[in-house]
């Protein structure tokens, strides 16, 4: 390779000519994301209760919570919980064709009418709706 950048030098200019030159192109027609789409329907819901055991944040927030969520919210797949000391996070995942903005308008409606239901002094939740693309990827 190196002896015939030596013998032809002109061949080597005209080759990085061309790569310039079509480098503009080449930009154009790449694609500008390098992950696809991912459509993933969950939704976090996030309650705070300071001075709770996780037992009792499962027993009393999260179980009374789930149980709501699947009787009045609609097209949910699976609904995973965990429950630590003071803090319970609800995720609700729902089927492909779901559609979230509904689902996110009745889990809202589920959590102000059961904020009344729970113990004295229970704050409204922290309703996320997940979003894969928001993820940041190092």
């Amino acid at each position: 390779m190196v002896q015939l950048a030596l013998r032809r030098p002109c061949t080597l200019i005209v080759m990085a000519m061309l790569i310039v030159l079509a480098t503009p192109f080449a930009l154009l027609r790449m694609a500008t994301d390098i992950f696809p789409e991912i459509n993933i329907p969950v939704i976090s819901i996030i309650w705070n209760y300071t001075g709770l055991s996780a037992q009792e944040m499962g027993q009393r927030i999260a179980a009374q919570n789930e149980r709501s969520l699947t009787t009045t919210v609609s097209d949910i797949e699976h609904i995973e919980s965990q429950s630590l000391a003071g803090v319970s996070v609800i995720k609700v995942f729902f089927q492909p064709n779901a559609n979230i903005q509904t689902a996110l308008a009745q889990i809202v409606a589920i959590g102000q009418t059961q904020v009344r239901q729970l113990p004295p002094g229970t704050s409204p939740p922290l309703i996320i709706k997940y979003s894969a693309a928001s993820i940041p990827v190092i």
